[in-house]
């Protein structure tokens, strides 16, 4: 059932209840005024005005305290119910009083049934009132009391009627277009999703026709270079070889993007270890370099993009130390905490500002982890060394078997 009361903000809009209020207010004043003006000073008068300083008041704690559990509109009705009756037996405007409040029956009764109930009552005690003040019907008082006052009472429910139905209408109305909104929203994050999952599909193919085929061409051309080569030259040997791991690694990597680029899936979001992962990297790094690698690497399992992600932590950071720390001795850590898993790869080098690094590599490992839900901390200082340590959330494990329970 629509509701018009306290309701009354669900109905106009806040500015429009303003305005509302301001004109009441006026109103109000102009009937005390009214009534000071027509009346002598004396005790009916100074009552008109204690009835309708009652029901201002009434209306003003109302309108401070629409939603307040206390304040109920009803109370508001029934004291205007009986000022109407009181002004109408002390000769004091209560018909000014009627026409002033008549929408209020509408707009604080709970269903049109209440009020219709409370107009109904306004009506029989004014009349009432009426009848005292008169001591009994005449044809006068039926013709200038009773007529007068039926017919506002039936133009006002006749109003209210059509009020709420217009009401009704725009709440439907409102509802229609909150849906189609929704809709709307729910139709667009569908089309991004699509066009998400068509821009990895055109990024798989990419790397497929390309960085897939050039490593595999690598492979090809190492193992054909390493064949031709004099077994004495130990050290082109050794290069090539690395050439090919790296390569093979990599066609690995490409692989991997291609099936994971056609979205999350069961066999594509398969656990592993990211440790094995993390020690070909380390290893072939110490080869190439020379430096002194230490890594304590725990065997854990984690998604697929996890572990993309800390293996491309773990190549930056080993790059960086290649190219600008000059260092004798690398540490790498990966470990578990309570709250996930966290990867550490520090050095005795050089060190720098944080501050006014700009490079692409560290802001391109803080957008990826940020993707995860992680973040990447970078502490150094010149001549005291580097420590990057990444962090990403994990499951518990005591979720992950309830999970494989499941």
């Amino acid at each position: 059932m629509t509701t018009l009361a306290g309701p009354a903000t669900d109905v106009f809009g806040s500015t429009t209840l303003r305005r509302w209020n301001t004109v009441c207010r006026v109103l109000f004043a102009l009937l005390a005024v009214g009534v000071v003006a027509t009346n002598r000073p004396g005790g009916s008068t100074y009552a008109a005005l204690a009835l309708l300083g009652g029901v201002v008041l009434c209306y003003a704690v109302v309108q401070r305290f629409p939603d307040h559990p206390f304040v109920r509109p009803q109370v508001y009705l029934s004291v205007l119910v009986v000022a109407l009756g009181g002004l109408a037996y002390l000769r004091g405007n209560y018909a000014a009083l009627f026409m002033v409040t008549l929408p209020h029956y509408w707009m604080f009764g709970q269903t049109p049934r209440t009020s219709m109930a409370f107009l109904g009552l306004a009506t029989a005690g004014t009349l009432v009132g009426c009848v005292l003040r008169e001591d009994g019907w005449s044809a006068e008082f039926f013709s200038e009391t009773v007529v007068s006052t039926l017919i506002v009472v039936a133009v006002g429910v006749l109003i209210g009627l059509w009020a709420r139905s217009v009401v009704a209408q725009s709440e439907e109305r409102a509802r229609l277009i909150d849906e189609l909104e929704r809709t709307q929203a729910q139709l667009s994050e569908a089309h991004q999703r699509q066009g998400a999952a068509d821009e990895r599909e055109r990024m798989a193919r990419e790397i497929h026709d390309t960085l897939a085929q050039g490593f595999a061409s690598i492979i090809v051309l190492a193992e054909a270079a390493r064949a031709g080569l004099d077994p004495a030259s130990g050290r082109s040997e050794r290069q090539l070889r690395s050439i090919e791991a790296t390569a093979r690694e990599n066609l690995a990597e490409a692989r991997e993007l291609v099936g994971s680029a056609q979205g999350p899936g069961p066999g594509r979001m398969a656990a592993g270890s990211v440790a094995q992962t993390l020690r070909r990297t380390v290893e072939r790094f110490a080869e190439d370099t020379g430096l002194v690698v230490e890594a304590e690497l725990e065997d854990l399992a984690c998604d697929q993009q996890t572990r993309i992600a800390l293996l491309r932590c773990t190549q930056e950071s080993l790059a960086n130390v290649r190219k600008h720390a000059r260092a004798t001795t690398v540490g790498v850590v990966l470990a578990r905490h309570a709250a996930g898993v966290e990867l550490e790869v520090t050095d005795d080098g050089t060190g720098f500002v944080v501050e006014d690094s700009a490079g692409f590599g560290l802001d391109g490992m803080r957008k990826r982890l940020a993707e995860l839900g992680g973040r990447l901390t970078v502490t150094s200082s010149v001549g005291d060394g580097t420590r990057v340590l990444a962090s990403v959330p994990l499951p518990s494990p005591a979720s992950e078997e309830s999970g494989a329970g499941a």
